[in-house]
């Protein structure tokens, strides 16, 4: 059993609670920091916590912490990590790791050179059908990734400090692209380099002065390209697709929103929460079955216990958290110039001078082939490219 202190009494820090404490779970929330004591009170009164603090490093360096959660606004997390390697705890971050690659860096490098356990809590990289579609993905069932996108949109973040530019970094791009950015690494390869990124990005909306609402395409070594969609301003609900392309099928993801559970109500009886996002308690409704492991958060913690016990990486590191803000530097950079900007990736420890493979697939000794097709009335045609003249041509074949 693991006793785990969480730092964030707020929305993110009672999913991890809930998550860790549901199903009987073994692992237990024994310290709580939060900024105001109302807030600490409050959490360590409903989940039975034993020891609550308004000041950080004292919850980190108690007796009962063994592993630190940091649920804490972007501008806070360099602070808690630094305190995490002062007073050697493991320590796991919410997600962005960072507000820019310099700090996602520099936190990364203070563990593993004080030797201190990091895991990246990035829970949509281990949602059930995420998980399922990339163990797919890996047996090639698809074949060579070509592209994944990613999408994830809502009416916005919670808390203040989410539009709070300096606080946060960012907007919709680091909020939500961090996800949508890790989730299309994981279908191409996490050792595939990004190379550069083009984004647009507005703010269409809200009167905040960060972006609202962005896409944007992120190409990599192999050729291979990631897309994600994220928005601040989308009414509905919380929306999170997925789709991979690759040479030899396709995969759509549906993980929140339209999920297979559609419920109607007039409003009557007690209302309240419904989903994450939800805007409505009335008329029709996407309820979630167990919104916690339906978002990831269950195999999350899982992962990272599992792999802190037997002493080695979890699957998501807070190396992949630092590639993960190098791509959205990038981004803010392309959605300021409208060009393609360079990732720029110092600390790059995946494969290196990849290159696209060839398109050219034989068909016979003197053609390149393009593709076969059967016609409604059941003929077969083949399309094929002629090595010497390039020339294209089809191949009928009558039922």
């Amino acid at each position: 059993m693991a006793k785990v202190c969480i730092l964030g009494g707020g929305f993110i820090g009672r999913f991890y609670a809930d998550s860790l404490h549901g199903q009987r779970g073994r692992d237990r929330v024994s310290v709580v920091y939060a900024r105001r004591e109302e807030t600490a009170i409050r959490f360590a009164t409903d989940y039975a916590v034993p020891h609550y603090f308004t000041d950080m490093e004292e919850a980190i360096k108690h007796s009962e912490t063994e592993v630190v959660v940091i649920a804490l606004p972007n501008n806070l997390h360099e602070t808690a990590v630094n305190l995490c390697v002062k007073h050697k705890k493991a320590v796991l971050c919410t997600k962005p790791l960072g507000r820019n690659a310099e700090e996602a860096l520099r936190m990364t490098k203070a563990c593993e050179e004080a030797g201190v356990f990091a895991g990246y809590l990035e829970d949509l990289c281990y949602t059930p059908k995420f998980m399922k579609s990339l163990i797919s993905v890996k047996n090639g069932a698809i074949g060579r990734i070509l592209w994944a996108k990613s999408r994830e949109t809502h009416p916005g973040p919670h808390s203040d400090w989410f539009w709070d530019i300096d606080k946060a970094g960012g907007g919709a791009v680091l909020d939500l692209g961090c996800h949508c950015i890790e989730i299309a690494r994981n279908f191409i390869g996490k050792d595939i380099k990004p190379v550069e990124v083009m984004c647009w990005a507005d703010t269409q909306v809200k009167p905040i002065d960060a972006e609202d609402h962005a896409i944007g395409l992120v190409k990599y070594e192999n050729g291979a390209i990631g897309q994600f969609e994220v928005s601040w301003t989308f009414r509905g609900g919380m929306d999170l697709r997925d789709e991979v392309m690759g040479t030899e099928g396709t995969i759509w993801i549906n993980s929140f929103l339209r999920t297979g559970f559609e419920m109607f109500t007039s409003g009557a009886g007690e209302g309240g929460y419904v989903a994450e996002k939800a805007e409505s308690s009335s008329g029709w409704q996407f309820p979630v079955g167990d919104e916690a492991h339906e978002l990831g958060y269950t195999n999350m913690f899982t992962d990272m216990f599992n792999a802190m016990e037997k002493g080695i990486e979890p699957n998501e590191t807070f190396y992949d958290g630092y590639v993960v803000n190098a791509i959205i530097d990038a981004a803010y950079k392309s959605a300021k110039t409208k060009l393609w900007e360079p990732v720029q990736l110092p600390e790059w420890r995946g494969q290196v001078g990849v290159q696209k493979p060839s398109v050219y697939n034989e068909y016979d000794a003197d053609h390149w082939f393009i593709k076969d097709e059967i016609l409604p009335n059941g003929d077969k045609k083949v399309i094929l490219k002629k090595k010497t003249t390039g020339e294209i041509i089809e191949l009928e074949t009558w039922k």
